[in-house]
């Protein structure tokens, strides 16, 4: 279902909570609202559309990649770059890495442990960090 987007500072600025087997719906929930923003979004977290869950889609090229309980364990290469965000109006500075590793399950909660670098390493950067109520 395609759900709206979430602008309220107060419900994006709060943790998510670990996300389980019973948060398909999210995962199909996310799925359909990044398709149907697709043209100005290329990644979103669950608290975007509600969903106070550790769960992210990320666009990869031509698939959109789910991350359940995504963590960020290696960073490399700062850099400074301005990002914009669906839940929030213009663009705000931040600090990214050119080079992220990051633990995840899939989208069948198979553990997984990824290397991501470029565009792709910040997409996911901006998303986990809606996933710790980190609004830039």
């Amino acid at each position: 279902m395609i759900r709206p987007i979430v602008k309220d500072m107060m419900f994006l600025s709060q943790k998510s909570e670990k996300a389980s087997k019973s948060d398909i719906n999210v995962i199909k929930d996310l799925q359909d609202t990044l398709a149907a923003n697709s043209k100005s979004c290329v990644g979103m977290a669950a608290n975007m559309i509600g969903y106070k869950k550790r769960i992210i889609i990320v666009n990869i090229g031509m698939l959109n990649m789910i991350m359940v309980n995504p963590t960020i364990t290696k960073k490399a290469f700062p850099f400074e770059t301005e990002e914009g965000c669906l839940s929030l109006s213009g663009t705000r500075s931040t600090t990214r890495y050119k080079e992220i590793e990051v633990e995840f399950e899939d989208i069948n909660f198979k553990k997984q442990r990824r290397i991501f670098k470029d565009w792709t390493a910040q997409i996911i950067q901006h998303e986990i960090d809606h996933c710790d109520g980190i609004i830039i």
